[in-house]
């Protein structure tokens, strides 16, 4: 079993159950949720109609961080467990890997919407560049 479990958070509901996946499968170990601010996302949103709407994008990020990062507490609660968080900023897959080497990580868990074909190519996906990546066992939740 790891010592060290390390479960990236996003918000959604395949996240949620990565997380609830570790809880109960990992009950001894440090389990750190990591979510990683990507400033990509954040020039999608500065401007509609040529106007800034996001000035303030890294504190809006970071709010949703802060969020993301009580949610996941709360759940962790639940079953009585403590839960450390950590936010980071850069590419999510490089956030995690990096902070995964760095931190003594024995175990990622993270979620992935399944994408193939087109929508891969063109989106990338996270959870496939951890996978290949990774020098640890990694737990895809689907």
């Amino acid at each position: 079993m790891p010592d060290n479990v390390l479960v990236a958070v996003d918000g959604s509901p395949l996240a949620e159950r990565a997380l609830t996946y570790a809880l109960e499968n990992f009950p001894d170990a440090t389990i750190t949720t990591i979510y990683v601010i990507n400033p990509v996302d954040s020039v999608i949103d500065v401007e509609v109609g040529g106007l800034p709407v996001a000035e303030d994008w890294y504190d809006n990020a970071q709010e949703r961080a802060t969020k993301i990062h009580t949610t996941a507490t709360d759940r962790a609660i639940e079953y009585d467990l403590d839960l450390e968080t950590i936010t980071e900023v850069g590419k999510p897959a490089r956030g995690i890997l990096e902070y995964a080497e760095d931190h003594g990580i024995d175990q990622i868990v993270m979620g992935s919407h399944g994408r193939s074909g087109i929508d891969r190519a063109f989106l990338g996906s996270v959870a496939e560049t951890v996978t290949r990546r990774a020098r640890i066992p990694v737990t895809i939740i689907g």
